[in-house]
């Protein structure tokens, strides 16, 4: 049985909409509650919540927060998934290349344009994709998004195509 530690910080994939003010907004967890609908027969899934917030809101003292749980979850060798808002997932990613950089697993980087529940999310794709790219990619920091798996250093999203492009 593979383990693969998942790693939940927020964003767009975690955002839910609030009847009271009409916004669409990060206020509890809710990643967990889509991996009952995925049939994973040979995995262990081990999920880390450790915030719950908008990319654009994440400060310095967050992407330590998620460096350090990275750290803690790679003592054991198990590949890891991180729930990240799409703004600045590179951003963490490289942070995490930068003081990681020699993992003995693959950490993966993924999110959604559009929130889990929504019609047309892009999240459960992304969610599925990235447990099978935890399975078959080499020790390395990736972004896993719209059937593409990134390098997180020659990756970058453009806001104008909504997706995620090969860094020029």
């Amino acid at each position: 049985m593979l383990r693969i530690h998942v790693i939940t910080t927020g964003g767009t994939i975690e955002k839910v909409y609030l009847e009271q003010t009409g916004n669409v907004e990060n206020v509890v967890g809710k990643i967990d509650r889509y991996f009952q609908q995925l049939r994973l027969p040979d995995a262990e899934i081990d999920f880390t919540h450790v915030m719950n917030k908008d990319s654009l809101e994440m400060t310095d003292a967050d992407r330590q927060q998620v460096l350090e749980a990275v750290r803690s979850k790679l003592a054991d060798n198990a590949p890891i998934v991180i729930t990240h808002g799409t703004d600045t997932m590179v951003e963490t990613g490289l942070l995490l290349q930068r003081s990681l950089p020699n993992p003995r697993a693959p950490i993966i980087l993924t999110g959604a344009m559009t929130p889990l529940g929504f019609e047309a999310s892009d999240g459960l794709q992304n969610l599925t994709e990235s447990l099978l790219a935890a399975r078959i990619l080499t020790p390395g920091v990736y972004v896993v998004i719209h059937n593409q798996v990134f390098p997180v250093d020659k990756v970058r999203k453009d806001r104008n195509l909504a997706r995620f492009v090969w860094k020029e």
